[in-house]
């Protein structure tokens, strides 16, 4: 199947997942090159995600100094058929620190505000919160075993996507089970 055939049938489940999830887990560096993750609500953009973080949270610090970032944004486990295949997409993204009561940040908060309500309000207007928008390279779209498809590009739903065909085997050399003692001869 070709990439806009794969893309036309993936990109409205993941707006769906992104859409009605409202935080994401975020994986930063530290200055020593260290990953540390975290976690943040966030708000759907154009092809881009929008994050609010106060200064003083490491996630931010970390974005500052490096703009490298990973998000994973996945099913409840309450709700999930199954733990091992939880639906999720993941993304390798760029983070931009966006200037203060600049159209761009004026706009993000907003478009964060309709989202999370008075609340963003609040918080936009202490000095140490921070607005970042978070732009994807690549990422991956993880629908259960035997659907996972990775994409490329900046755009939330990729520019080119591709069906991971080649993913689990069985082993051949996996051993039967030692005898318990109880079944020992």
């Amino acid at each position: 199947m070709s990439s806009e055939r794969i893309a036309g049938r993936i990109s409205p489940e993941i707006m769906a997942m992104l859409n009605n999830r409202k935080s994401l887990f975020l994986s930063s560096l530290t200055s020593e090159g260290e990953p540390y993750a975290s976690h943040a609500p966030y708000a759907v953009g154009d092809e881009c995600l929008y994050v609010l973080l106060s200064e003083i949270a490491v996630h931010a610090i970390n974005l500052q100094a490096n703009p490298q970032a990973s998000v994973l944004i996945i099913e409840d486990e309450d709700s999930a058929k199954e733990l091992f295949a939880r639906q999720r997409v993941s993304y390798s993204m760029t983070a931009e620190l966006l200037p203060f009561e600049s159209d761009d940040w004026l706009s993000s908060r907003d478009i964060l505000s309709a989202r999370h309500g008075e609340r963003i309000e609040q918080l936009s207007q202490l000095r140490d919160f921070k607005l970042f928008r978070l732009t994807p390279k690549s990422g991956r779209f993880v629908k259960g075993f035997g659907k996972a498809f990775a994409f490329t590009g900046k755009s939330l739903t990729g520019e080119a996507i591709a069906h991971l065909r080649d993913g689990h085997k069985k082993r051949d050399d996996v051993a039967a089970p030692a005898p318990t003692p109880e079944h020992a001869a």
